[in-house]
C-alpha cells in the first residue's frame, strides 16, 4: 500500500549521518569546514521501525533564510556560523546540487578553531540538520517496516557538527529511546491518517 501526505504542521525533525565533513584552509576565509549535511536518495533506518529516503528535489522550494551552524544541538552556546538568506557575506554557504546540499563554513573564533581541529584530526565525522518535512508519501505501511520518501522539505533551520552520529553507517542507533519513540509515532500517524492511492 502506498499513500501520500501533505504535511499540515512544521513540526521540527532532527537527522544524523556518519557522513563526509572535512576541514581545509582557504587562502581568502582562512579555516573553513565542508560538509553534505542533506544526501538525496540515501536509504536510512530509522530506528528499526521504518526506512527513510529524502528524494531529489525536495529541497526545491526549502525555505533556507536563516540557518545556523551549530555543534551537537547545543543551542545555549552562540552559533560558530551562520547563513543569513545564503548571502557571499554570510560565515556559512549553502549550495544545493543535485545530490543534496553541501555547506561551507567559516570559522574565526577559539570555539571554531577547537572544532577545525577536531575535525581535521578526525575526532568528529558527523553532520546533523534539523528540517520540518513539506511533502511526504509512504510506501508498504501494511507491512513491519515501512519506507517514508520525503517529497519536499519545507525548512532547514540549523545544521550541526555531531561528536556521536545517530546515524552509524546511515542508520539511526535504537540506544536513543526518544528516536525510537518518535519513529514510531511516525509511523502510527501515516497509518491512521492516510489516503491509500494509486500505488507507483
Amino acid at each position: 500500500m502506498s499513500v501520500k501526505k501533505k504535511k499540515m504542521n512544521q513540526e521540527l525533525i532532527k537527522r544524523n549521518y556518519d557522513f563526509d565533513i572535512r576541514a581545509q584552509k582557504d587562502e581568502k576565509r582562512g579555516n573553513i569546514i565542508i560538509g553534505r549535511p542533506i544526501v538525496y536518495e540515501s536509504k536510512t533506518d530509522i530506528a528499526g521501525m521504518f526506512a527513510e529516503v529524502i528524494e531529489k528535489g525536495a529541497l526545491k522550494n526549502t525555505n533556507l533564510e536563516d540557518v545556523r551552524f551549530l555543534v551537537n544541538h547545543d543551542q545555549s552556546k552562540i552559533p560558530l556560523a551562520r547563513s543569513r538568506r545564503n548571502t557571499k557575506n554570510s560565515t556559512m554557504q549553502l549550495s544545493v546540487d543535485d545530490k543534496g546540499m553541501e555547506i561551507q563554513v567559516e570559522l574565526d573564533n577559539t570555539e571554531a578553531r577547537n572544532l577545525y581541529s577536531a575535525i581535521e584530526r578526525g575526532d568528529i565525522t558527523g553532520m546533523s540538520f534539523m528540517f520540518g518535512i513539506e511533502d511526504e508519501e509512504w510506501e508498504d505501511l501494511d507491512t513491519d517496516y515501512p519506507t517514508r520518501h520525503i517529497k519536499s522539505i519545507s525548512t532547514v533551520v540549523e545544521v550541526s557538527a555531531v561528536t556521536f552520529p545517530a546515524y552509524e553507517d546511515t542508520s539511526i542507533s535504537a540506544r536513543d529511546k526518544s528516536a525510537v519513540d518518535t519513529a514510531r509515532l511516525a509511523v502510527d500517524t501515516a497509518r491512521s491518517g492516510a489516503v491509500e492511492t494509486t500505488p507507483k
